[in-house]
């Protein structure tokens, strides 16, 4: 069987891959799990500085499995579970960038933002397609999409549906760096060394004073809007929109 998360550490930086290349590293709950897991793991070593997030294959993620989101027929609540282990990510006493190589979509493009740096390629979209699939953001994860790009940027991304090239991701602040293609790891592992080099302590502090400014936006109320994304989720819409991706053609929609 394969592990759908690879974890290896070298000088200081962490490498963790998720490793579901023939399905575009789209999360199941068995990757889901794994990169929590991989975060605990990592969090309590001392010999790792920062982390590194990328994805096997030519795209970092295609965001939830579609596959076994419509099996559950939208019921099985995979949000929920989304929105914990990037909160965990997010987490992380060390600093963590992601290496967006390839196509960032929905979850996958939540799971850059969650990470502190991201780097892109040029040739990589990033996107959250969720309207086009008749689903609703979970609120803490539109939480995150204004607290980096903005309402106005936000609105114009959710609205449309449309991923974004890097050169547009890198005008609007959605992530720190864009290279070519073949210069992304090289790029990535000049910023990991450069981190990495930096004192431990100092590194730990700084993030934990920026999560504690942070703080105040786990106190806004978000119930009645739980609520709507998980009537969305259940909806013939989104099962509609669901199967429509799978078949590569356009949906149907009927407000239902």
């Amino acid at each position: 069987m394969v592990d759908e998360i690879l974890v290896s550490v070298a000088d200081g930086i962490a490498t963790v891959t998720m490793n579901r290349p023939a399905q575009r590293n789209a999360m199941n709950r068995a990757l889901l799990d794994g990169l929590r897991t991989s975060f605990d793991d990592l969090d309590g070593r001392a010999d790792v500085r920062v982390i590194v997030v990328r994805g096997a294959g030519p795209v970092f993620c295609a965001g939830m499995d579609l596959k076994e989101m419509e099996a559950r027929s939208g019921a099985a609540d995979p949000e929920v579970g989304v929105v914990e282990v990037l909160q965990r990510v997010e987490r992380s006493k060390l600093p963590t960038i992601a290496v967006v190589h390839g196509d960032a979509i929905a979850g996958g493009c939540e799971l850059a933002l969650h990470c502190d740096l991201r780097i892109m390629a040029e040739g990589a979209r990033i996107g959250m397609p969720l309207a086009r699939i008749g689903l609703i953001v979970p609120f803490k994860l539109g939480q995150k999409l204004v607290e980096i790009i903005g309402p106005a940027h936000t609105r114009h991304l959710m609205f449309t549906g449309r991923p974004i090239d890097a050169k547009r991701a890198l005008e609007i602040g959605m992530v720190h760096q864009v290279v070519p293609a073949a210069e992304v790891e090289s790029a990535t592992q000049t910023l990991a060394h450069t981190i990495a080099e930096n004192a431990p302590l100092a590194l730990v502090g700084i993030k934990a004073v920026i999560q504690r400014a942070l703080q105040l936006r786990e106190t806004v109320p978000s119930g009645d809007l739980d609520l709507a994304a998980r009537r969305a989720r259940a909806s013939a819409d989104a099962s509609e929109g669901r199967r429509a991706m799978l078949e590569k053609r356009k949906p149907s929609f009927r407000g239902e």
